[in-house]
C-alpha cells in the first residue's frame, strides 16, 4: 500500500501551530544538530516536546536523524534535508510577510 504524502499546506499549518517547531528548524539550519544543544538553546523546551517535534520533522521529510557510532555512547545529529531547506524558505517568507505587516510596508486590507 502506497503512502500518500502530506500536503505542504498541512505541514505549514502543523508546523506553525507549535512555537518550538520553527525554533528547532532554525537551530538545525544554523548547524545546531545535537539534541542536548537544542535543549540548552531553548529555555522552557522539554525533551518530550522536542522529541515529538523532531519526529514530526522526520516524518514530513524536513529533517534527517543521523546516529553515529555503534554502541553507547552514541552521537545523534539532526540535519535538514533538501526539502527541509526549501521548507525553511517558506517559513522565512511567512516571517518576512509578518514583518512587512508589522512595519506597515504592506497592508492586509484590500
Amino acid at each position: 500500500m502506497e503512502t500518500i504524502p502530506t500536503p505542504v499546506a498541512m505541514m505549514v499549518e502543523d508546523f506553525v501551530g507549535c512555537k518550538w517547531s520553527i525554533r528547532l528548524l532554525e537551530l538545525i539550519a544554523e548547524g545546531c544538530s545535537r539534541p542536548g544543544a537544542m535543549l540548552r538553546a531553548c529555555s522552557g523546551l522539554s525533551a518530550k516536546v522536542m522529541n515529538e517535534r523532531l519526529r514530526k520533522m522526520i516524518r514530513f521529510g524536513i529533517a534527517r536523524r543521523n546516529v553515529l557510532g555503534e554502541k553507547p555512547p552514541l552521537e545523534v545529529q539532526y540535519i535538514l534535508t533538501p526539502f527541509g531547506h526549501r521548507f525553511k524558505g517558506v517559513i522565512d517568507e511567512v516571517r518576512r510577510l509578518q514583518d512587512a505587516l508589522d512595519n506597515g510596508t504592506v497592508s492586509a486590507k484590500g
